[in-house]
């Protein structure tokens, strides 16, 4: 399969995204790497966008609560290139009823080649790498000839 590659400049475009059982979790995460996070354009679902908003002040454009379709609004951002990397700190032991959107949104941001972190080990990893303030071309598998087949 071939690969394009979409140019990744120093500012990210990052998703933050935390079940209720996770916020708390997120919300420390956030406070301790927030110097960091605040050089980068914020994305977050319902409640967590208002809580980080509100608490740690910084500038994040709130998309709608996951089960209302904030889940579905960071997918489509994905497909997009509008998200660059995404901070989603779910609750894999308690079922949900949008459990489906969040295997959708996990599924894009494979099919997207996007940086996942679904635990705070994973999104301290990727937070403290050079890649995080640097231009980085991500490669993207060229899904042309899917499409064309679509058309036909």
């Amino acid at each position: 399969m071939d690969y394009q590659r979409i140019p990744l400049g120093p500012r990210k475009k990052i998703a933050l995204v935390a079940h209720d059982n996770q916020k708390p979790n997120l919300m420390e995460w956030v406070k301790f790497n927030k110097d960091l996070l605040s050089q980068h354009d914020l994305f977050a679902t319902g409640s967590t966008g208002q809580l980080l908003k509100e608490k740690l002040g910084l500038e994040i454009k709130v998309l709608e609560s996951g089960p209302l379709g904030g889940d579905q609004q960071i997918g489509a951002l994905i497909a997009e290139g509008k998200i660059d990397f995404l901070i989603f700190f779910w609750d894999p032991l308690e079922p949900l009823p949008h459990d489906p959107d969040v295997k959708a949104l996990l599924r894009l941001a494979a099919v997207w080649n996007i940086p996942v972190a679904c635990n705070r080990a994973t999104a301290d990893f990727l937070i403290s790498s050079p890649l995080m303030n640097a231009e980085y071309d991500r490669l993207v598998p060229d899904y042309r000839a899917y499409r064309e087949r679509l058309k036909k």
